[in-house]
This record gives structure tokens, C-alpha cells and sequence, in this order.
């Protein structure tokens, strides 16, 4: 026996730093290979990560709520010297990939099985207060753990006593807010503080990501109000066919149109290399406002797919973000930001650029409006729209062509179809 330390793995798509949730284990517990030992919550999802050795739990390096850096100490486990050779012999082959749904930055495609313990196999592990809950779904635990409920004083009802989510949500009562201790007072109002929230997780990464955007993109904003009547004819008429895509899908077709024919705000600024890099198709990403914060997922190549085809991922990707179960790389790798603000109730915004993104367009509500036709006042249908754009990319004339084409779809939106 020997034993190993087994540190925070890479985790991919940028991300360099998780907390530290819920410990599976305790010191003294036996575990398998492959067998989760701790879920952490990283700026993208909350994943469960899985011990490479089997053997005894020798220490837990950190306690929950602890944010720790990749590379870190994780955990120490005893484990046999043929196990910890093979490890190593799998890291040296490029492998890595020891948290599952992440890759690592070694290029290594070699991926490890992991093993499927029965319930009646897996080894009971008591941790610090006792005995580890009966609950095997992580969106169970994140329910819990967003709701301030513990798991270890519930009593299941699933399967073998397995926990579920009604068994979280039969728990659940308003909880309060933590008070800030008696007499501190904000030194520059004068004002009592009445709670401390830490930012971690998402809205640690949101401050990090559009601080970032701020400070380094030279950003400016253009508008246009659009007559969006035509548009709803056209979905009304779709309707009746029986498969009529959402409005927002049917605006994400005609952007990534769009993008097609200006190409500049389809692109990366690499101040290492001082150029603009171009990307060939395009991943479109969809701001979500969620519980845990504002994530925004992506249609990865969405240029491949029809006005139904978009509709039905950008149905899936915000259910899945809205229920936390959308992927680090669903939630990483989009390439241009399409935010309709307008569900929250709002007519225009000037939002921020999703760094390392280089433009989103905003889109508000449709609203019943005065609008002048053929020298008339007539109701019409109208949003405003409106593109955010990095000027270190191109100048107005692009991003004013660019909106100009989008608003042109949504006012013809049959003959933009045809063209297309």
C-alpha cells in the first residue's frame, strides 16, 4: 500500500478553479476506481468527480464550501501499488480525463470507463455526520443544497430508501437570510448591513467574465425599432400547419444569416498574436437567467440547422440550463449572443458583451405601437433591437450593416426565408 494524492483535475473550457460542495467520502471510508468522491460546483455545472484509486480514504484536503485551484490536493487515498502505477502510467499517456464531461488541455483522447457500481455493491460510507445520504441524482443534491435542506435528515422514499426530489421538496421552508452580525455597518453609507453574500460558482464567474468584458473591449452600442408585425403573421400561419417554431428561434436564423455576411462579428481578438481571428460556422449562444445566475448556453452549429431545428435545441439548452443540467461545454463554447431581454419585461438594453465573444444582439419586448405605413398611422407590432459590438473589430458600418439585415428578415420575413 502506498498513498496517493489524488489533486483537482483539469476541467477544461477554460475554467481553473471549483467549489468544493459536498465530500461523498470520509476519512477511513473504502472506495472504488471510478467512484465519486466529491462534488464541486465550477462556473459552468456541478459535476461529481471520481477517485482514480481504489483503496481507503487517507485525507480530505478542504472543507465544503472551500473554493479550491486546479491542481490542488483533492484527496489522499491508501491504495495499492498497482493501482497507483497504473495511474500513473495513464497520465503519462496523455489520458487525464479523470473528471467525467471534462477533457484536459494535453490533447490526450484516450477516455476512461467508468464503472457502474450496483447500489447493493457500493461500498456504505459514513462521513463526517454520519451516514452518507441515500441520494444518487446530482440534481437532487442541488436541489437540496439551493434550498439549505440536508440530506442527512431526510428519510427516502425511493427505491431502497433512496432520496428524490419529493422527498427534498416535502422538506422545503422558507429559510431566512443570514443576518450580518450586530453593528456592522457599511463604512461609506453609514448604513447596518443586513446580509453577505459570497460570490461563488456562477455569479462569481458572471462578475469575472463581464468585469473582463468591460475593462478590456472598447464595446458601442447601435439600435433600431422593428415593425415585427409580419413576423407574427407568419408564425400564426405556421401554426396552423402544426409545427410553428418560437419567435426567438425564428430571429436565430436570420442572425446567424447575418453572420454569415458579416463575418467580423463572428470572431476572437487574440491580443497575444495582435489579430482577429474569423471563425468558420457558428456556435450561437442564448443568454438564460436561472436560479443560480445568468448562464448562456449554446446551439453549436447552429448554421447547419433549420428555423425548427434551432427552435427545438434552444428549447432543450434553456430547459437544461434552467435545470442545471446543461454541460460545461453547452455552456462554454459559443461564439456570438442572442439575449432576449424582452421575456423580463423590458423594451432595450444595453447589454454586455460576453467576453471573449465580440458582440450580442439585445431583443426587448414586442409591443402594440403607433407605426407609420403608406404615409398612415396605423398598430403595428414593434421591438427594438439592439447590437453591442467590440469597435476593435469593425466600425459602425458593419455593425450597422449587420442590424440593418436582422431587422430587414423580421419586417420580411417571407422573403428573407426564400433567400435563404
Amino acid at each position: 500500500m502506498s498513498t496517493q494524492v489524488f489533486d483537482l483535475p483539469d476541467l477544461g473550457e477554460g475554467l481553473t478553479e471549483a467549489v468544493l460542495v459536498r465530500w461523498l467520502v470520509g476519512t477511513g471510508d473504502p472506495v472504488a476506481v471510478d467512484e465519486p468522491v466529491a462534488e464541486v460546483e465550477t462556473a459552468k455545472a456541478v459535476v461529481e468527480v471520481p477517485s482514480p484509486f481504489g483503496g481507503v480514504v487517507a485525507r480530505l484536503h478542504g472543507e465544503e464550501g472551500a473554493t479550491l485551484r486546479v491542481g490542488s490536493p483533492l484527496i489522499s487515498v491508501d491504495a495499492p501499488q498497482s493501482a497507483a502505477e497504473t495511474y500513473t502510467e495513464e497520465e503519462r499517456a496523455g489520458s487525464g480525463n479523470v473528471l467525467i464531461g471534462y477533457g484536459t488541455s494535453h490533447g490526450g483522447t484516450s477516455r476512461r470507463r467508468r464503472r457502474k457500481v450496483a447500489p447493493a455493491d457500493r461500498p456504505t460510507a459514513s462521513t463526517r455526520d454520519g451516514e452518507r445520504p441515500a441520494v444518487q441524482s446530482p440534481i437532487v443534491r442541488r436541489l437540496a443544497r439551493d434550498n439549505g435542506v440536508d440530506l442527512g435528515t431526510l428519510t427516502g422514499t425511493g427505491p431502497g430508501g433512496l432520496i428524490t426530489r419529493r422527498d427534498v421538496q416535502a422538506a422545503l421552508e422558507p429559510v431566512a437570510a443570514v443576518s450580518a452580525p450586530v453593528g456592522d455597518v457599511d463604512r461609506r453609507t453609514g448604513l447596518p448591513i443586513r446580509t453577505r453574500v459570497p460570490l461563488t460558482g456562477v455569479r462569481k464567474a458572471v462578475t469575472t467574465t463581464l468585469s473582463r468584458s468591460r475593462t478590456e473591449i472598447p464595446e458601442a452600442t447601435t439600435w433600431v425599432d422593428v415593425d415585427a408585425t409580419a413576423l407574427l403573421e407568419l408564425r400564426d400561419e405556421l401554426k396552423e400547419t402544426g409545427a410553428a417554431p418560437g419567435i426567438l428561434a425564428m430571429v436565430a436564423r436570420f442572425v446567424v444569416a447575418g453572420l454569415a455576411r458579416f463575418p467580423e462579428l463572428n470572431s476572437r481578438v487574440d491580443t497575444d498574436r495582435d489579430e482577429i481571428t474569423h471563425l468558420d460556422g457558428v456556435n450561437l449562444g442564448l443568454a438564460a437567467q436561472t436560479d443560480r445566475g445568468l448562464v448562456v448556453p449554446a446551439v453549436r452549429d447552429a448554421h447547419r440547422l433549420s428555423m425548427r431545428g434551432l427552435d427545438t435545441e434552444i428549447r432543450r439548452l434553456t430547459a437544461a440550463a434552467r435545470a442545471g443540467t446543461a454541460t460545461a461545454a453547452e455552456l462554454s463554447s459559443g461564439s456570438f449572443t442572442l439575449n432576449n431581454y424582452g421575456v423580463l419585461g423590458v423594451d432595450g438594453s444595453a447589454a454586455i458583451i460576453n467576453h471573449p465573444e465580440v458582440a450580442i444582439l439585445g431583443m426587448g419586448r414586442i409591443l402594440p405601437r403607433p407605426w407609420v405605413v403608406d404615409g398612415e398611422i396605423a398598430v403595428r407590432h414593434v421591438v427594438q433591437l439592439s447590437l453591442v459590438f467590440d469597435h476593435r473589430v469593425c466600425d459602425g458600418g458593419t455593425a450597422g450593416g449587420f442590424l440593418r439585415f436582422v431587422a430587414d428578415c423580421l419586417e420580411n420575413p417571407k422573403s428573407a426565408m426564400a433567400d435563404l
